[in-house]
Formats: structure tokens, C-alpha cells, sequence
């Protein structure tokens, strides 16, 4: 007897058809799965057999054939145990249904029940597309599944319910489509509590505003990472489609929850400089995303960045640019995005204290320039805004004003925001920090003084095409802020000030 099913399986972010194909047949008693199944996959056969067993359904004493279709793609993960199971149940006879217009996905255990599965979000979405509109899934992933609108999401909590659904026993109910509604930011953080540091404000106001990657540097207890962490209370509400695409990329790596199927809020990573380049960008013999995919339109914080290693370091460069990353390996190439906004902080030296107004640093000159070429210019050059952070005034932390507080800089970010969008509504992209060299030339106009002072900073300084670039567009932003069209000389004169530092710590690196 033979059954077929349809499944799915996922590569990067996108989810595959996978046609579960099972023949019983005569000969010595056997289980084999085909298909390019891996170990998980394999293992199904032992808790298929024992989930029949403990429910008092037949184990067919036969030759059985598992082929998983199309064979050319590896399969991975515990997906399939709900579709073989099924598969076997049709094709021994216990179980009948017209199966042609549905799904199966789900993980049993020995006991027959159905458990979590990652992945479920990209897998409903691609059967929408095929029009296959049953789709069967553990109940734990129900929430997740029921984000697309036009499938039909049935939860499983055991093989008993769905052998109850089809022979009419008793028949499952489907859950309701999950209503997206924008979210307030949860962020308990507010700049309302920075005491001081008014220009490292500006600076990541204009950052947000523009989804510019930004350089934090200053001494120990200057308020760096406190002002990084405040980031995410300033970012623009996440569009449906963001919180799509950043949910997919949480799906398949399993960080989702029950009570949220949905990434509402802009992701905020933060990984320990320990982490390792397949952790920051992704890999492993099944390539899993990364820190920098995991953060897709939010926020990367590296603290203490020259720690981090240098070839992990050196692995941002090209996925700061191109906002995907691609992993090669012998049989696959599997690109996530990874449209980010960078956020670094670092002392500038072992010691913390080069150039710190009041206190002597420690180190030698060498001892400095080891520590800060640790980044790399290449890596510097990417980061549009580089800011100095110093010691706060005894006045200012000892002040009973309140600082402005999230909520008022927020508003400021989203009026600037809609202007980029409403001014790229015909490009792909939608902020300024995207800009290509032909969308600069169209956009980024300048008044005379500007380009005057603009030019002259350019042969004094000595600055490279990249930076030219990264100026002009933080200029961009900075004249969106201030609701003008034209980028004047105030707003390019700002600009340049956020590229000084490089000229002050790396001048002799």
C-alpha cells in the first residue's frame, strides 16, 4: 500500500514543498527513510513506532518505505514524525481522508504527543503560496501559524486528535487569524534619566533617525553602554511586513513563545565579546543565523568592540554594506538578511584614560596603538557617526532636571523617517543610511556654503570616497530632522564633526 503527504522544510528563511511518500510492502520487517534525511530525521522511526505502540494502533510488520521528496535537498529536524506517522496510518489501512489540500508538520514523542517545532512561520507562508489551505501543527505553534491570513491552522496536541478529525470521531476546530496591531515600544530605558551627555544624545538621535551605524568611545563610566541600551526606546514603530521578516528569522531558530508569534519590537542583540565568528554571523554544519541576523532592522551593540576578535570583527564588513550575509558550504548557500543598525562602544586603551581631560592614562604609546588598531580602519570607515563620550559634570549629575525623555526624541525619529520613506517610496530602500551613489547625487543637494565647506574639510582631512559618501548621507539626516530639503551649511558642518575622532585616537595608528 502507498501514501503520500505534503510537509515542508526550510533553507535560510524560506521553506520548501516536501512531498512524504510511504510504501508497505512485503518482505522482512524494516523502517527506512530516504531522501537525504539526517540523523533527527532518521530517529523519526523509532518514536513513530513507539508512539503507535503506547496508542494501541498497528505497527505493520512489513517493509517500510519513507522517501522524502525532493531527495536532492537535505532534510533536518524532527518535522516530519507527523507525516510519516500519518503516512503509515493511510497506507496500512487504519486511517482514510482526502488528504490532497493538506499540510503536516509536527514532532511526536513516544507517548503520541505532538510537540513544538521551529520554523512553523515561513512553512505556513509558503503553503498560502502553493493554495494548500489545511495545515496541520502542533498546538504549541498554533499562535505562530495563524500570523497568515488565508490558511486554515488546525492545533495538534495528539495523533489521537487528528486520527479523530478524519474518521469524524471528533472534529478539530481551527484557530482564529492573529490580529496585528503596531505595539508601543516596551523599552523601560528613557533618556529622561541621562544625566548630561547632550551631544552623545544628538548624536544617536540622528542615527535613529537615519539607521546610521555609530562608534561610541570614551572612558570607563562615561555612560556608554547606558546611552546604547536606550536606543531601542527611540526607534521607529516596526511596519507589518519588518515584523514578518524578523519573525521568520526567530522562527527557525527557535526564540519564539507562546503568548508572542510575532516580533513586535525592534530586536536589540548584545552578544559577549566571546562569541565566535559562526556566532555573530551565522554557520554551523546546518547553518543557523547569527547575532548580525538576529538584530535584522534593529539594533547590534558590540561592547568593549576591540575585545571581540579580529577575524569576527572583519566579518561585519561586508553585511554592514550589502544588509544580507551569505554562508557557503559544500552542498548549500543560504543568505539571511541582516539589515542592522551597528552600535559600538570601547575605551580607548587598555586602561581606559587616552585623552581623558582629568585623568593620566597608564599605557604607552605602543600599549595605545596596539589597542585601537585592534579595528580596523576598513571597519572604522563603515561606522557613519563616531562619537566621544566623556566623563559627565559634577553640575549635571547633581542637577534635579529632568533630561527630555524618550517619547519627545522618538516623535522627532518617526517625523524624519516618514520624510525618507515618502522621498523613497520609488527606490528599495527607506532610510538614509541605504543611500546608493546615485541616490546621493539625486537627494543629497547641497546649498553653496556647504558644498564649500564640504570641500575644504574633504582636502584638509583627507577623506575617502566612503567617507564622503557616509558624510553626505548623516548630513541627509540631519536636514530631514530639521524638515529641510536643501542640506546647509549647519547640517554638513554637524556632519563632519561626527568624523573627527578617527583623526584624534587613530592618527598615528
Amino acid at each position: 500500500m502507498y501514501s503520500k503527504l505534503h510537509s515542508f522544510g526550510f533553507i535560510g528563511i524560506d521553506a520548501f514543498l516536501v512531498q512524504v511518500e510511504v510504501d508497505i510492502s512485503q518482505g522482512m520487517p524494516s523502517f527506512d527513510i530516504v531522501g537525504l534525511p539526517d540523523a533527527s530525521v532518521k530517529e523519526a522511526r523509532d518514536r513513530i513506532r513507539s508512539s503507535l505502540k503506547n496508542n494501541q494502533y498497528k505497527n505493520p510488520m512489513a517493509k517500510i518505505t519513507v522517501n522524502l521528496a525532493p531527495a536532492d535537498i537535505k532534510k533536518i529536524g524532527s518535522v516530519y514524525d507527523l507525516p510519516i506517522l500519518i503516512g503509515i496510518l493511510i497506507a496500512s489501512g487504519q486511517l482514510s481522508g482526502d488528504f490532497n489540500n493538506s499540510a503536516f508538520i509536527g514532532e511526536i514523542s513516544l507517548s503520541g504527543d505532538v510537540k513544538k517545532i521551529y520554523g512553523v512561520l515561513p512553512m505556513v507562508i509558503k503553503s498560502k503560496e502553493l493554495g494548500i489551505t489545511d495545515i496541520y501543527i502542533p498546538a504549541d505553534n498554533a499562535l505562530e501559524g495563524s500570523v497568515v491570513k488565508g490558511v486554515n491552522i488546525y492545533p495538534i496536541r495528539h495523533i489521537k486528535d487528528i486520527i479523530n478529525h478524519f474518521d469524524n470521531t471528533l472534529k478539530l476546530n481551527t484557530i482564529a487569524p492573529y490580529k496585528y496591531s503596531p505595539q508601543p515600544n516596551c523599552c523601560d530605558l528613557d533618556f529622561r534619566d541621562v544625566k548630561g551627555q547632550f551631544q552623545a544624545k544628538r548624536a544617536l538621535e540622528i542615527a535613529a533617525a537615519g539607521e546610521h551605524n555609530v562608534l561610541l568611545i570614551g572612558p570607563p563610566g562615561s555612560g556608554k553602554s547606558m546611552l546604547a541600551k536606550r536606543i531601542p526606546s527611540i526607534l521607529p514603530p516596526m511596519t507589518f511586513d519588518e515584523s514578518i521578516e524578523t519573525t521568520k528569522i526567530h522562527s527557525i531558530s527557535g526564540n519564539l513563545n507562546n503568548k508572542s508569534p510575532l516580533i513586535v519590537n525592534r530586536p536589540f542583540r548584545s552578544p559577549h565579546h566571546t562569541t565566535s565568528t559562526a556566532g555573530l554571523s551565522g554557520g554551523g554544519s546546518n547553518p543557523c543565523p547569527g547575532e548580525i541576523s538576529l538584530a535584522h532592522n534593529g539594533v547590534l551593540f558590540l561592547d568593549e568592540l576591540p575585545e571581540f576578535s579580529r577575524p569576527t570583527l572583519e566579518i561585519l564588513r561586508q553585511p554592514i554594506e550589502d544588509c544580507v550575509i551569505t554562508i557557503a558550504r559544500a552542498k548549500a548557500k543560504i543568505t539571511y538578511p541582516c539589515s542592522i543598525m551597528l552600535v559600538a562602544a570601547m575605551n580607548p586603551c587598555l586602561c581606559g584614560f587616552f585623552g581623558h581631560p582629568t585623568k593620566k592614562c597608564t599605557c604607552s604609546i605602543g600599549s595605545v596603538n596596539k589597542y585601537l588598531n585592534r579595528v580596523s580602519g576598513p571597519l572604522l570607515d563603515r561606522l557613519d557617526i563616531h562619537v566621544e563620550v566623556l566623563p559627565v559634570e559634577y553640575s549635571d549629575l547633581s542637577s534635579k532636571e529632568k533630561s527630555e525623555s524618550s517619547e519627545s526624541i522618538k516623535n522627532r525619529v518617526i517625523t524624519a523617517r516618514k520624510i525618507q520613506i515618502d522621498r523613497y517610496k520609488s527606490s528599495p530602500i527607506t532610510s538614509n543610511s541605504k543611500l546608493t551613489s546615485n541616490l546621493i547625487q539625486k537627494y543629497c543637494t547641497l546649498s553653496p556654503d556647504a558644498n564649500a565647506i564640504l570641500k575644504g574639510a574633504f582636502e584638509k582631512m583627507g577623506l575617502s570616497a566612503r567617507t564622503y559618501d557616509k558624510i553626505l548621507k548623516v548630513a541627509r539626516t540631519i536636514a530631514d530632522l530639521d524638515s529641510s530639503n536643501i542640506i546647509d551649511f549647519q547640517h554638513i558642518a554637524e556632519a563632519l564633526q561626527y568624523r573627527n575622532l578617527d583623526r584624534k585616537y587613530w592618527r598615528n595608528v
